[in-house]
């Protein structure tokens, strides 16, 4: 077995998986409030380790050392995968129902098909029912919403305004607010598709009052750097480029010179 193969086989999908990531990043550079994904890089060796006291193996370091083959050990793996929640730029629109957050914990609450989720993405509108929508079509929830499960109704031809604090007015008349929701875990959320976040419980969510929290006419950017991002792109090609070379070399130059050598020996 060429264990060198083996390894920069293991090494190539890793830097695979992080160019999914940062194509992911530059794909929605221009996505409303979107976060950056990114990742963590760490060896086998470091994850057994982690890993090893809950292996089903009486003694998991002698018995678990017996299937560690130390040449692939330190292969890099991509350990974790991870959201970085650092607030993006404000973009001033002048539309009435864009709105930015001024806190990288804090979401606007909306219901979907599958259920409560949370976003940043504060560009919103009016359908035909005259409820306040995300552009995919879900329910933006009002504070009052888990008391009378009402959504927020603009009436047509309202003159729409929404202060810092999240409340809504038509004039001088308050029709409501958003439910500003805070998590008290953020890293625990799980992001789904680019603008949704799952939390694991509603408990885990608590409502931000006061402050100044609500941009009105403002959309926050991705918080993606797209110099960065190619940098990093860049840079993973080239691992790729360079496993590719060492996997031929392994598998047709080193090859080639043993078959060469052992036909050319004499018995």
């Amino acid at each position: 077995m060429q264990n060198g193969y083996y390894s920069t086989t293991g090494a190539m999908v890793t830097q695979f998986n992080r160019l999914d990531v940062i194509s992911n990043n530059l794909a929605n550079v221009n996505t409303p409030a979107f976060k950056k994904d990114d990742v963590v890089i760490g060896d086998f060796k470091r994850i057994f380790q982690e890993a090893k006291d809950e292996m089903p193996l009486k003694d998991n370091t002698t018995e678990g050392s017996k299937f560690l083959n130390a040449a692939i050990a330190r292969v890099p793996q991509v350990v974790e995968q991870y959201v970085r929640y650092e607030q993006g730029g404000a973009k001033n629109t002048g539309n009435t129902f864009d709105f930015a957050l001024k806190r990288a914990d804090t979401f606007f609450m909306v219901e979907t098909p599958n259920g409560i989720k949370l976003t940043q993405n504060g560009s919103f509108s009016i359908n035909n029912e005259g409820t306040l929508v995300t552009k995919e079509g879900f329910p933006v929830l009002p504070s009052t919403y888990f008391a009378n499960g009402q959504y927020i109704t603009i009436p047509q031809d309202a003159m729409v305004s929404v202060d810092k604090s999240g409340n809504i007015y038509n004039g001088d008349e308050e029709m409501g607010k958003f439910f500003m929701a805070q998590s008290d875990d953020i890293k625990s959320l799980t992001k789904e598709g680019n603008n949704l976040y799952k939390f694991n419980n509603l408990s885990e969510i608590t409502e931000f009052n006061g402050g100044d929290l609500v941009s009105q006419g403002f959309l926050e950017t991705s918080n993606i750097n797209p110099v960065n991002e190619m940098v990093g792109l860049i840079e993973a090609s080239r691992f790729v480029e360079m496993y590719q070379k060492v996997m031929n070399s392994h598998m047709n130059d080193l090859n080639t010179d043993a078959i060469t050598k052992l036909a050319s020996t004499k018995a």
